[in-house]
């Protein structure tokens, strides 16, 4: 199976994906959008992951990129792609199917929990997906749930931390991917702008409370299930 990801800064790579990925024998293709590669067919991918970073969905004059991947994100959706979005990617998600992303009352850095809500009790798509888990958050921005779509956690925080769209599109306001690695990395590259507040963690606590055990097996059981549902459509 064929993955392929859109990545917005270097600083933000795919951590645990990679992983899982490797693990589970997938391929992966990228394309690096801070760097203008070419955005490739729908055809030639599986599985399309739209990444995080420090940009807003609205910025498109500071960052013209953000014109074709809604334009690609849009196609590929049409093309009956199955499609996760992760922080920033969840918010062009909810962009592309006609949902508002605006400032969150509260800004949310920090390993804080989340919890699934009813709705995604009810999905079977979702059902090994833990009920609450500690993950790591970066965001300030929020989405309002797609029509048709979802929500599938909440956290004190932030009321949307998720939604599914259908049984193919899912979009996660935190981050599941992250690793050592691309924690480190976020923290170098972004962590001086850091305010401490009840739901601001300092970089120090973020390095402190990590939880990469959890993040890690919530993102495989997703994939899991997601590539799952993707072999059986395939022999179908």
């Amino acid at each position: 199976m064929i993955l392929h990801y859109l990545q917005h800064v270097p600083f933000e790579g795919i951590g645990n994906i990679e992983t899982w990925a490797q693990s589970s024998v997938h391929t992966i293709n990228s394309t690096r959008l801070y760097a203008d590669e070419k955005l490739p067919s729908p055809d030639a991918f599986d599985l399309l992951i739209v990444m995080g970073g420090p940009m807003n969905v609205y910025e498109e004059n500071a960052y013209p990129f953000l014109i074709r991947e809604k334009r690609f994100i849009e196609q590929a959706i049409q093309n009956g792609k199955s499609v996760l979005g992760i922080c920033l990617g969840s918010q062009l998600l909810a962009t592309v199917l006609g949902a508002k992303v605006f400032k969150n009352k509260f800004e949310e850095i920090g390993w804080f929990p989340v919890e699934k809500t009813d709705e995604a009790k009810a999905k079977t798509l979702l059902s090994s997906l833990p009920e609450r888990f500690t993950t790591f958050h970066w965001h300030g921005d929020t989405f309002e749930i797609p029509h048709g779509a979802k929500r599938i956690y909440k956290s004190e925080a932030c009321a949307n931390q998720g939604f599914i769209y259908g049984d193919k599109i899912i979009g996660l306001q935190f981050h599941p991917e992250v690793d050592e690695t691309t924690l480190k990395l976020m923290i170098e590259n972004e962590g001086d702008g850091i305010t401490v507040n009840e739901f601001v963690q300092s970089p120090q606590t973020i390095l402190e409370q990590q939880n990469f055990k959890a993040n890690a097996g919530m993102l495989a059981t997703l994939l899991d299930e997601m590539t799952k549902t993707i072999r059986l459509e395939n022999k179908a």
